[in-house]
């Protein structure tokens, strides 16, 4: 699967199209304090374009130098500005975790790192002037980590719960768009669903696509807290979260609005968009095992796209795992489902689900809004990366109308 990148040379850092997707990401977080923007540049020049193994070297060189800024911070009682830089420490680890699988081992690099990670983050959590309570959410026999952020002031508050994609680490949401809604008067929940962060490294929990079964038992928890008012819940999902979301929409209908970024109809489509000829011909015959062998012959990057994103499926082989991404799709039937007012968000320069957020949206009956980010804006490519303030504008904007957050 390729990410779309704005085009030109003066955003263009690596020909490898996936590290130049994530170091744009990395810059536009910036913008939420989780990155800075000479760490950022600094570290990619030492990178070798295309080698996984250079960039989990030096995100964690970055990310250990950064962690023991702020470890020492805190050590003499510089609060904010070691929370600061474990924020940031956290980001640059999770940037590790990301591309572990293509490195030479994998499972030490991912381990390692993903500790790290976690330290930093959980350690910037306990630094916030209002820390976040810890949630285990009860989930098929066991739980789902996350945490509820309580918004300033007294009374029933608006919440905003967040779903993250297939990848992203729990801080790409807060701080950001999570942050964003708490500066509003949101309460925020954030949490790691089935196949994600938490649940899938130490808990072997893989994605499900019928996640109005993971989603209730989030919206069940949420409306015990005080201060949650239960007429003014709200929904974002990022990346494929834009399917997870639109799925669960079909049938938890308490959320007063939702943001979809971006729409997801069929999963899929992204998977089958790696194939060769042979490989597709070979899949639609239900050949399982020359599909299989087939996939042995490609070359060792393309076999470990293919691994990478295979691994929070656990099906038994990749052949297993494309018959199980078809399961994710967003059917007419349940499209009509949807009842809650959404707005789906559609980049130009989509990379992995090109035309999907606007055939989603002509799919629901219901109040819809559809909003482009261009080019031109600096708004392109998957997710808008380098657009933050300009999507939390369009995005929040929405949001507040529907939950009675808009001043008059």
């Amino acid at each position: 699967m390729s990410t779309g990148t704005a085009s030109g040379t003066r955003s263009t850092f690596f020909t490898d199209a996936r590290m130049n997707s994530m170091t744009l990401a990395m810059l536009g977080r910036v913008y939420t304090g989780a990155a800075d923007t000479g760490e950022t540049l600094t570290t990619i020049d030492r990178i070798t374009d295309g080698d996984h193994n250079s960039w989990a070297h030096e995100w964690e060189a970055t990310a250990d130098r950064v962690a023991s800024i702020g470890d020492d911070c805190v050590r003499r009682g510089h609060r904010v500005s070691g929370r600061n830089a474990l924020l940031r420490a956290a980001t640059y680890y999770a940037a590790c975790v990301l591309v572990a699988d293509g490195c030479e081992n994998p499972d030490e690099i991912r381990s390692r790192t993903f500790a790290a990670y976690r330290r930093c983050w959980e350690r910037y959590l306990g630094l916030l002037d209002n820390p976040p309570e810890p949630l285990e959410i009860p989930y098929e026999g066991t739980t789902m980590p996350g945490w509820f952020f309580t918004a300033s002031g007294e009374g029933l508050k608006p919440t905003l719960v967040m779903v993250n994609g297939a990848d992203g680490a729990a801080s790409y949401l807060w701080p950001g768009y999570g942050s964003e809604a708490a500066a509003r008067g949101y309460n925020v929940v954030i949490f790691d669903g089935p196949g994600q962060q938490r649940m899938l490294f130490e808990r072997g929990v893989p994605f499900r696509p019928d996640w109005e079964h993971v989603l209730k038992p989030v919206v069940d928890v949420t409306l015990r807290h005080a201060g949650v008012d239960p007429e003014r819940l709200a929904l974002y999902a990022v990346s494929q979260g834009g399917y997870w979301a639109p799925r669960a929409l079909a049938f938890e209908h308490r959320f007063a609005a939702a943001v979809i970024d971006d729409g997801v109809v069929n999963v899929s489509e992204a998977w089958h968009a790696m194939l060769s000829p042979k490989l597709k011909e070979l899949l639609a015959a239900g050949e399982r095992d020359a599909f299989n062998a087939e996939i042995e012959r490609l070359p060792t990057r393309t076999k470990w796209i293919f691994n990478w994103r295979a691994q929070p499926y656990r099906s038994p082989t990749l052949y297993d795992t494309f018959l199980e991404a078809a399961r994710y799709e967003i059917t007419p039937d349940l499209a009509a489902q949807i009842t809650t007012p959404v707005l789906i968000a559609d980049p130009d320069q989509e990379g992995y689900f090109a035309g999907q957020p606007k055939r989603l949206y002509d799919m629901i009956p219901g109040e819809k809004v559809h909003v482009r980010f261009t080019e031109a804006e600096g708004a392109a490519g998957h997710c808008e990366p380098m657009a933050r303030s300009l999507a939390a504008q369009r995005f929040f904007d929405f949001l507040d109308d529907h939950v009675g957050l808009t001043d008059s």
